[in-house]
């Protein structure tokens, strides 16, 4: 091994050893109250704990952002992002917004401090990753002060008798809750005679795999329904030393033991007999559990996180007779998200976090987003489920010169089911692999989306969702793709297409600000003062079917949206006012069909053909295309977006 290398793994492992061993303490009772006193916010129950948790990684207004589509999307909310989740989960902020004011509430011991928190939504939308954020975040805090040898990591300040306690809280400023757990209890009086003060204190760490302070509770047999799962056992190989009633036969490693101070996972909850649950609900509003045996009730501090999917949810809604449980749930729902931009981001991460290694094509993971967001979306009367999917992804649609002036508010106001059902992530993920192994070391949206084809066909699903989604893939997608090619081969051959862009942009401008104004246009060049040249003018507004007597109007609302946009200090580009940036990629598009058609299409080139077709396969490279996906997409365009 080389030496510098052992030198490192070596450093490695002793600095994170110093900083475990830094962050240990181990004294008295008495040390303990002195620490206390000094700090009293190391004085948290569960729910303060998860939401300082959450809150100290810091939040921003959803709104303080850059990307337009956002600002148009949440302009009338205030929406908090926190950071905590920022990183792992996109298009859900009024579902994580919602599940940190439920922790806000039951920091502050409101209702919500003795309510179940439910998450409930289709099958990979996220609901147990959500748990496990939770999970780590414990597992990443600083250890907690317990008692010593407690099986249950309990709050040292229990050892305080209750008389008293209200004295201690004064002399402390906290908040003393709970009573000790029969074993601690037992060694409080045979131990320490009741000199409660001479117990040991040390601190402990969550940890999910060592079960201290997390525990899991999975769907149980229903002809098996055993408790102990949830509140421990008495080991019956210690009777023949111990009397039944003796604490030391009792082994409280159920999952409310193991979550104290933390947090207990319900997964799938209720797959459980309803019986079953009330313990759940015992511990969340009574904040105690019974015993295993004669032992009497186990008090628990801890937060209970569960959740299903909506088929188990209205199935046991609909029972009148689980009303009491029902009175002490929290619901939350986690749709799918319906965002593209948010759906693209969802795949970047899981192909990151995967052994994915193959270069993926531009458009490659959109044309996978869309099929999944098509998918869940509910028709409107409005508009088609191409103009929805825009809408909501924050973009400006435009139709016949004018965008589209539909609220995304009044869209979701139609259908409150949308993101309850559809195309999970995890179908997609599987998409994108089949379609890696048809062979290559890329994909592109080609071939993804005939992976998502055979995968559709073969689904087990009634046969007018599969039928619907074929028509997504076959159509809508497909129509939607030849758009972003033929954009994508326009801005290949164009050299410097921005630049070509804002240089129309701005002739427009100065021809149609003059027009409207009744003045004449300065010649950037010979400085020499000139008629509004209206043929210019009509040659890009006709691209978006503004014609005739329209386009007076077309023009006023031009000058008029941009000169508003820079009294704002915005920055205006040929991109500010989407009806015109519109109208001026289609003009370039336009410039360039007839030459790309003929390039593209041509199976014998001559020498200038042929330097420009190898120009623009190099800049498709440039903008991302792996070399062996640009001979599949430029084929693809021959065969569909030129027919002779």
């Amino acid at each position: 091994m080389d030496e510098n290398s052992k030198h490192e793994f070596e450093r490695l492992i002793q600095e994170d050893r110093e900083n475990r061993e830094s962050k240990h303490w181990s004294g008295t009772f008495i040390d303990y109250l002195e620490k206390v006193r000094q700090d009293p916010s190391i004085v948290k129950h569960a729910h303060a704990r998860i939401y300082d948790m959450v809150v100290q990684e810091g939040a921003t207004d959803i709104n303080e952002t850059d990307d337009p589509r956002v600002s148009r999307l949440f302009k009338d909310e205030s929406l908090r992002v926190y950071n905590f989740f920022k990183d792992e989960f996109f298009g859900i902020e009024e579902t994580l917004a919602q599940i940190v004011r439920y922790f806000q509430s039951a920091a502050m011991r409101g209702e919500e401090n003795r309510q179940v928190l439910y998450l409930m939504g289709p099958v990979g939308a996220g609901k147990s990753s959500l748990v496990e954020k939770l999970q780590r975040g414990l597992e990443g805090l600083d250890p907690i002060y317990m008692i010593e040898d407690s099986p249950m990591f309990e709050e040292p300040l229990l050892l305080i008798p209750r008389h008293l306690r209200q004295e201690f809280e004064k002399m402390l400023d906290v908040r003393i809750e709970g009573d000790l757990c029969p074993v601690t209890r037992w060694r409080l009086r045979e131990e320490f005679d009741n000199a409660y003060e001479k117990m040991s204190v040390t601190t402990v760490g969550f940890s999910k795999r060592n079960r201290r302070g997390v525990g899991i509770v999975p769907p149980v047999d229903p002809n098996n329904q055993d408790t102990s799962v949830l509140i421990g056992s008495e080991d019956i190989s210690k009777l023949d030393r111990y009397s039944e009633g003796d604490p030391r036969v009792l082994e409280l490693n159920g999952a409310f033991n193991v979550g104290n101070r933390g947090m207990v996972e319900f997964i799938e909850v209720f797959k459980n007999e309803t019986e079953y649950l009330h313990a759940m609900i015992t511990a969340t509003q009574e904040k105690f559990v019974p015993a295993p045996g004669r032992h009497g009730t186990v008090y628990v501090d801890t937060v209970i996180v569960a959740h299903s999917n909506e088929a188990e949810w209205q199935k046991f809604k609909a029972d009148h007779t689980n009303e009491a449980i029902l009175d002490r749930i929290v619901v939350v729902k986690v749709p799918y998200n319906l965002r593209l931009s948010e759906e693209v981001k969802i795949y970047q991460k899981m192909l990151h976090n995967s052994d994915f290694r193959a270069s993926v094509a531009p458009h490659t993971l959109e044309v996978a987003a869309m099929f999944a967001i098509l998918s869940r979306l509910e028709p409107s009367a409005k508009c088609d489920l191409m103009t929805k999917l825009h809408l909501y992804n924050g973009e400006e649609v435009v139709e016949k010169g004018r965008t589209k002036k539909i609220t995304v508010k009044e869209l979701r106001e139609d259908a409150k089911r949308e993101g309850m059902f559809g195309i999970s992530t995890r179908f997609i993920m599987k998409a994108l692999d089949n379609a890696l192994s048809e062979g290559g070391s890329s994909i592109n949206p080609i071939s993804v989306r005939e992976a998502l084809i055979r995968m559709v066909k073969a689904m087990d699903a009634p046969d007018d969702t599969r039928k619907q989604y074929l028509e997504f893939l076959q159509d809508v997608i497909h129509k939607e793709y030849l758009e972003l090619l033929e954009k994508e081969i326009t801005k290949a051959f164009v050299y410097s297409y921005q630049e070509q862009a804002e240089t129309l942009f701005q002739n427009y401008l100065d021809h149609a600000e003059a027009y409207v104004n009744q003045t004449k246009v300065m010649d950037r060049n010979t400085k020499e003062e000139l008629l509004p040249d209206e043929g210019f003018l009509k040659s890009i507004e006709e691209q978006i079917a503004i014609i005739g007597s329209a386009a007076d109007g077309f023009r006023q609302e031009v000058i008029a949206y941009l000169w508003a946009s820079s009294r704002r200090g915005d920055r205006v580009t040929y991109e500010s006012y989407e009806p015109l940036k519109d109208a001026i990629e289609k003009k370039l598009m336009g410039s360039v069909r007839d030459i790309s058609r003929v390039i593209t299409k041509a199976r014998t080139r001559d020498q200038d053909q042929q330097h420009k077709h190898d120009a623009m396969v190099q800049r498709l490279i440039e903008l991302g295309y792996p070399e062996d996906s640009v001979d599949i997409v430029l084929k693809y365009a021959a065969n569909h977006l030129w027919k002779d």
